[in-house]
């Protein structure tokens, strides 16, 4: 692999980290809110988290586009504040990333919240635990499959992304030019070992993701009969 691969690679981890990390700060409320809330805007919020999964990434990269470019409402803004845009950016194709992740962050942590339900909260708060004690005490621990499934998903999720990275970041090496869009340039170029040699590589970490990730969504039921059969 060539010094530029190699800064693909290094780039490409750090999108995913960072998506990863800012999208389980932000869908843990959402999805808390969208597994028990009664709102009549839980339909609405919920298909708007789902949109990335049916929407082309070319429509959210082209829209993003617009958005944070020099003549968008974000990029204009910024610009006549004094800053750079942030199209063609790392931090634009963040911004795209956590979008585009986004629900597959937020209904891992939804379901596993709805199979957990209320009930060991109420039980928690009556014995004296306060909201930060039962997150910590009671959900992390049964949820904890969920939290790593959604961010395993949106992990390995960003480092697949194409459309939306090439659209709102083109391929800028060490700015923008992750390994999907390298494997294109590659190909682009006619380059095919290359790019068969970086295709392997994400080929191989993505059967591994679906491996602990089926793992895990297999040992959560049979988990639960266990405690079930233990109770009666």
């Amino acid at each position: 692999m060539s010094p530029n691969d190699w800064q693909a690679v290094w780039l490409t981890l750090q999108l995913g980290l960072a998506t990863t990390v800012i999208l389980l700060v932000l869908a843990t409320p959402l999805a808390w809110w969208l597994a028990f809330s009664r709102s009549r805007w839980r339909t609405p919020v919920q298909a708007l988290v789902a949109l990335p999964l049916v929407l082309p990434p070319t429509v959210l990269g082209f829209y993003l586009l617009l958005l944070l470019g020099p003549q968008g409402a974000i990029g204009g803004t910024l610009e006549a504040l004094g800053f750079r845009h942030l199209a063609f950016s790392f931090t634009g194709i963040l911004i795209g990333s956590v979008l585009y992740s986004l629900p597959f962050a937020v209904q891992p942590l939804a379901e596993s919240f709805r199979t957990m339900g209320v009930r060991p909260l109420q039980i928690a708060a009556s014995l004296g635990a306060g909201s930060w004690d039962r997150f910590r005490s009671v959900v992390l621990p049964l949820c904890k499959g969920g939290f790593i499934v959604a961010a395993t998903l949106t992990f390995a999720h960003t480092l697949g992304e194409f459309g939306v990275i090439l659209m709102v970041g083109g391929s800028i090496p060490g700015e923008t030019q992750v390994l999907s869009v390298l494997i294109y340039d590659h190909t682009e170029a006619l380059n095919y070992g290359a790019a068969q040699r970086l295709s392997l590589g994400l080929l191989v970490f993505a059967l591994a993701v679906l491996l602990v990730v089926y793992g895990f969504n297999y040992r959560g039921p049979v988990r639960q009969r266990h405690h079930q059969q233990a109770e009666q």
